[in-house]
């Protein structure tokens, strides 16, 4: 079993071929990964006319929730076609609705079918993958709406991670946002263990002086917490670049 562990965890940041359909069922089954991927849905508030791209989709559980959740379109990218496969059989009554669009792209090859506007862009557990994270998220920014608005989540599964880890995590995702142009910066934190972390960001630049602002629509959740071990996905930004697979 520890082998086929370590073959699961080690195909998290690409999955491909059969063990790599395994660890999308994995990841599509696991408790805590259902339970993280709804609550970031639920803290973008989407309405029914939203345009909506999630980056690193996985087996499409973000992006069932975005349906669910009653967006106007759901537009996802992913770099792996197992993923792509089991996204698209999750999401087959949404697509064939003309809801949802799922492309197999990297997040630093964007086809120009996914140029925007957005009015929300979303990324659970990969944005430790992205080649260059600051100059793509401020790609990103340039492709959400006036008033568009990204979450970043993270949830840290190296050995020994702790809420600090994920407090470290969510500096470094707060860096990263800034130095991409964006503003109206908010962490939420959901207590699984370790804590997964949110950080809310707006594309607008700061409003000028003596002008109103509306605030980011915020939703906190009470969840309980899930000590399994989810796709840690040998997260490489900062702190996380530590989080090696266990032995």
């Amino acid at each position: 079993m520890r082998a086929l562990d370590r073959d699961v965890i080690g195909q998290g940041h690409h999955p491909h071929g059969a063990a790599g359909s395994v660890t999308g069922w994995v990841f599509a089954h696991r408790l805590s990964n259902r339970q993280r991927n709804g609550w970031v849905v639920s803290l973008l508030g989407v309405q029914p006319a939203d345009q909506v791209l999630e980056i690193g989709f996985g087996p499409g559980l973000a992006i069932a929730e975005l349906v669910r959740a009653g967006a106007g379109h759901v537009y996802g990218v992913d770099h792996s076609r197992v993923m792509l496969r089991q996204a698209s059989r999750r999401n087959a009554a949404a697509i064939r609705a003309g809801r949802v669009t799922l492309i197999n792209a990297s997040v630093d090859q964007l086809p120009a079918a996914l140029d925007g506007p957005f009015d929300a862009i979303l990324a659970v557990n990969s944005l430790g993958f992205w080649p260059a994270a600051a100059e793509r998220l401020a790609e990103l920014r340039r492709r959400l709406a006036p008033d568009g608005r990204i979450a970043i989540a993270s949830q840290p599964r190296c050995p020994g991670a702790t809420a600090g880890t994920s407090r470290s995590a969510a500096d470094e995702v707060e860096n990263l946002l800034r130095s991409a142009g964006f503003t109206q910066l908010n962490t939420e934190t959901l207590p699984l263990s370790p804590p997964v972390i949110c950080v809310l960001a707006a594309a607008r630049r700061p409003a000028r002086p003596g002008a109103v602002t509306p605030p980011l629509r915020i939703v906190s959740l009470g969840m309980s917490s899930d000590n399994v071990n989810d796709d840690c996905r040998h997260q490489r930004v900062g702190c996380l670049r530590r989080c090696r697979d266990p032995d």
